[in-house]
């Protein structure tokens, strides 16, 4: 019990650099709390003591923000930082050295019994307000995005974003990166207004797309300096702003 203590204690001073003392941390960090209650409600849980483990769980709820189900496996030096609003279902499992913003979910979709609830790996990053459903997988070191919706399992180190998330896979992310490069962007910059990696390749290829039409209407003045006419092609029926999704609509 003061082994997991100890090792709950220094992962938040690994973790957050706002952890300034034991003391502090001991007292004032909810995350910390809703693990020392749940561990007293799942032993109570396997003790077959169901209506006191979920008691005990519903006492945590009240004094952290914090919903665990007693049923619920959580492993070694897991962190939920903040917590206010984390639900995690009955037959949820999550790995060693995981760490939980405020507001995720590890919810079923389903009302019948049995393997419902996600089971993370080791070392999964969840970022707040994600919602992981379903008896899926979140592979070893993955991480999931501030926000997103997980529906489907998500590969060992890979990173899961978007409505329904989308997995990008390292070696994937490289190849983006390196054709975004040729292509004049960045697949995967932080922008203010825009952290979709899809929407990004979007605005990419357009832009790619501006630029040889700028490249084309070159050629054909040059052509046309030549002595060289093109046949008018028929006109366009519509002419669509390749900025137009990166506009702030006041």
């Amino acid at each position: 019990m003061f082994d997991h203590l100890r090792e709950d204690i220094s992962v938040v001073f690994e973790r957050d650099p706002a952890a300034r003392s034991t003391w502090e941390v001991l007292t004032t960090y909810p995350g910390l709390h809703a693990l020392l209650v749940h561990r007293l409600a799942q032993r109570l849980w396997c003790w077959n003591l169901k209506w006191l483990a979920r008691f005990v769980s519903h006492l945590g709820r009240w004094l952290t923000g914090i919903e665990i189900h007693p049923g619920a496996q959580i492993g070694r030096r897991v962190f939920i930082d903040h917590g206010m609003g984390v639900v995690i279902g009955e037959t949820a499992e999550i790995g060693d050295d995981s760490t939980l913003y405020h507001g995720v979910t590890l919810g079923g979709t389903s009302w019948n019994k049995g393997k419902r609830h996600p089971t993370l790996g080791k070392g999964v990053v969840v970022g707040a307000g994600a919602k992981i459903l379903g008896p899926i997988f979140i592979g070893d070191g993955a991480k999931v995005g501030s926000n997103a919706v997980v529906v489907k399992d998500v590969p060992a180190g890979a990173t899961a974003v978007g409505i329904p998330a989308r997995n990008i896979d390292p070696t994937q992310a490289e190849m983006r990166e390196s054709k975004a490069q040729k292509m004049g962007f960045s697949a995967y910059a932080i922008s203010a207004d825009m952290n979709d990696p899809v929407v990004k390749a979007i605005h990419g290829l357009l832009d790619h797309t501006v630029v040889l039409d700028q490249r084309v209407e070159l050629i054909l003045a040059q052509l046309k300096k030549m002595g060289i006419e093109m046949e008018p092609l028929a006109p366009a029926q519509d002419q669509f702003d390749a900025n137009y999704l990166n506009k702030i609509v006041d």
